[in-house]
């Protein structure tokens, strides 16, 4: 995969997080029973932001979980021990709460049934919306995105890679193909 290009700037990340925000605003009557999910790394620290966006534009402190779906995966190595519930650094109660579950990239899908697991096992939430800063196609499960920052088709032998300012350095996605 030598080549790489870069398909969203520092700016264009910045006004797709601040419109996914409005968008998230705009599907709910209040913040009250709102909790955003980031899944570690990437969709955390986009968590993050949006929880920052939400302060700054509603004057609400929205309650936040960083979601670690490793032990939910199901492509995870033969011979590893059985899932263990994984409790978050959270006492947050996500039973009756409308659920932002978000992630950097919406791939096969697998890695949001695997949040999805994990957050069953905490609670019984009213609903969960889906958020995601790319949506590159080539899902392998039935889910579908409620908000999407970018939708970038890709071929299934390319690459989508997020960057982050907190994690990377630096804010852009890339493209390799």
């Amino acid at each position: 995969m030598a080549n790489q290009v870069e398909i969203v700037d520092a700016q264009a990340m910045r006004r797709a997080l601040m419109r996914m925000t409005y968008e998230l605003i705009e599907r709910n009557k209040g913040l009250d029973d709102v909790v955003i999910v980031g899944i570690k790394t990437r969709g955390a620290v986009i968590g993050k932001r949006m929880v920052e966006r939400l302060q700054e534009l509603e004057g609400i402190t929205v309650p936040f979980i960083e979601l670690d779906t490793a032990d939910y995966r199901d492509d995870r190595e033969s011979g590893v021990s059985e899932p263990q519930l994984n409790q978050a650094k959270s006492s947050v109660d996500i039973t009756g709460k409308h659920i932002f579950l978000i992630d950097d990239v919406l791939y096969t899908g697998r890695t949001i049934r695997a949040a999805m697991d994990a957050l069953m096992d905490r609670g019984r939430p009213n609903r969960i919306s889906l958020v995601v800063l790319v949506d590159r196609g080539h899902r392998e499960l039935p889910i579908r995105p409620d908000i999407i920052g970018k939708n970038i088709p890709t071929a299934k032998t390319e690459k989508v890679t997020v960057q982050l300012e907190e994690v990377d350095g630096q804010d852009l996605v890339m493209l390799s193909k």
